[in-house]
Formats: C-alpha cells, sequence, structure tokens
C-alpha cells in the first residue's frame, strides 16, 4: 500500500492498493475509486467491538457504519479529501500509545484501527443541545490520518509542562497528556472577555496536536453571511452584552 497528500488548502489523501490492501474510513468520506476497489460498509471496525463497538462511536460523535475499500484482483486507487480547508496528518500507533482525536479528526486507517468514545464532559445540555465536548480514541496497531482544520502546530509538553487551549483548537494529543476542562477565572473574563468560559487544560509528558481554525470559529464567522427569517432582531440581540456572552458560550463547542 502506497499513500500520498496532494494539494495545500484543500488536501487530498491518495491510495494506491496492491491485490487485497484495504482502507477503512467512516460512512460517506470517499471521494473517488477506481473500479477494482470494492467497497463493504459494516458497523465492526479494527476487529473489535461489534455491534456494541459502533454504539461507541456513534457516542463518541462517529458514525455508526464504517466502510472498508478494498482492492480485488488488480490494484487499484482511493481518494478521501478535506472537508474545510486544512490538513491531513498521518499518525502511527502501536500497543499502549492511544491517540485522543476530536470529534470531527478521524479520515481512514488501516484495518487493525479501533476509534472508541476517549472522553466526554456536559458542559450545559442548555446551553450545547446535550453533546457537550467529545474527543474519540483511537487505537490499535498501524496507521491512521488525522484531519485538522486550519493550519497545524505541533508543541511536545515536557512532565508536568501545562498548556491551556480553547477547547476548539484541541486537534488531538498522545494518551499520556492529561487532559481536563476547566472554567476561565474570574466573572470579569468569562462575560467580557470574548473568549467563552471553558479552557482545555494538557498536562505533559506527550505529544499536542492543535489546528488554528476550529469548525466551530468558523461557522460562526460565516453566520453573519447566512440569510435569516428573523430581520433585525438577531443583530440587535447579538449587539448586546447578553447576545455576545451566548456568542462566546456557543465558540466553546
Amino acid at each position: 500500500m502506497q499513500s500520498r497528500i496532494v494539494g495545500t488548502t484543500m488536501p487530498v489523501l491518495e491510495f494506491l492498493l496492491d491485490h487485497n490492501d484495504c482502507v477503512i474510513s467512516e460512512a460517506g468520506e470517499l471521494s473517488w475509486m477506481s473500479q477494482s476497489v470494492q467497497m463493504t460498509t459494516h458497523t465492526q471496525f479494527g476487529g473489535g467491538g461489534g455491534f456494541f463497538g459502533a454504539l461507541k462511536r456513534v457516542a463518541s460523535g462517529g458514525s455508526l457504519f464504517m466502510t472498508e475499500y478494498r482492492a480485488l484482483g488488480a490494484p487499484g486507487e482511493v481518494a478521501f479529501a478535506t472537508r474545510v480547508p486544512g490538513h491531513i496528518v498521518p499518525v502511527e500507533i502501536g500497543p499502549g500509545h492511544e491517540i485522543l482525536i476530536h470529534r470531527h479528526g478521524f479520515l481512514c486507517a488501516t484495518d487493525q484501527i479501533q476509534l472508541t468514545i476517549g472522553f466526554q464532559q456536559s458542559l450545559g445540555a442548555g446551553i450545547f443541545g446535550g453533546d457537550g465536548f467529545l474527543l474519540q480514541k483511537v487505537s490499535g496497531v498501524g496507521t491512521f490520518w488525522l484531519e485538522l482544520s486550519g493550519e497545524v502546530i505541533v508543541k511536545d509538553l515536557a512532565p508536568g509542562e501545562i498548556l491551556q487551549v480553547h477547547p476548539g483548537h484541541v486537534g488531538a494529543f498522545q494518551s499520556s497528556v492529561n487532559f481536563q476542562i476547566t472554567t476561565v477565572r474570574g466573572i470579569k473574563n468569562m462575560v467580557f472577555g470574548g473568549d467563552g468560559i471553558f479552557l482545555a487544560m494538557l498536562q505533559g509528558p506527550g505529544r499536542v496536536w492543535l489546528q488554528t481554525l476550529p469548525i466551530s470559529k468558523l461557522a460562526h464567522q460565516l453566520q453573519r453571511y447566512m440569510p435569516s427569517g428573523g430581520g433585525d432582531r438577531g443583530s440587535t440581540i447579538q449587539g448586546g452584552v447578553v447576545g455576545g456572552l451566548i456568542g462566546s458560550l456557543l465558540d466553546n463547542q
């Protein structure tokens, strides 16, 4: 099996599969493939978990179904493109070296990789629609490809070193990194700071991948250009202190 990443702002990951080679992705990720590649959609993934493993994937923000792409009879090509401007990062893992990734970060993987729920914390069901903050855990043996939005910043934290991050900028981190969701200190910072009220605290040792363009912030910036049926009422509310506070809270999704 050979792979290459083509492009810059909106890259695509292309595989050249030999006979019987395969890669697996969540359903709906395919961009294109050659005729010799056979698709098989199922709930089982990486040889573990079966249907209950699939339910754990759904709980972590993933898809119920996974799709296997296997070359049969002749070499074949299959490709997966990013959904937003960003980068594709290959990550190799083995036993005891799990990686936790943001809920939209998994693009595809070799067939011995497993995807389950890694972290879930409610940040207020009334504000976040009950989803809270979710991370997926990638384990097993092989390679998976991580999709990060914007530019990618890699930090290698020393033992005990702490990095505080806006939750939307957390792309992935090694399981050796201690991860917690904390609140911003000071009521004035919460209400008027404009950075939301939650921070992710990551404590080393271990590697952290940060993304510079959280999808929630991209959606927030585009929202002002979207047609609205509410007239100017939404703009009036957004301009006030209460609207600004709600906007800051929503940025932490």
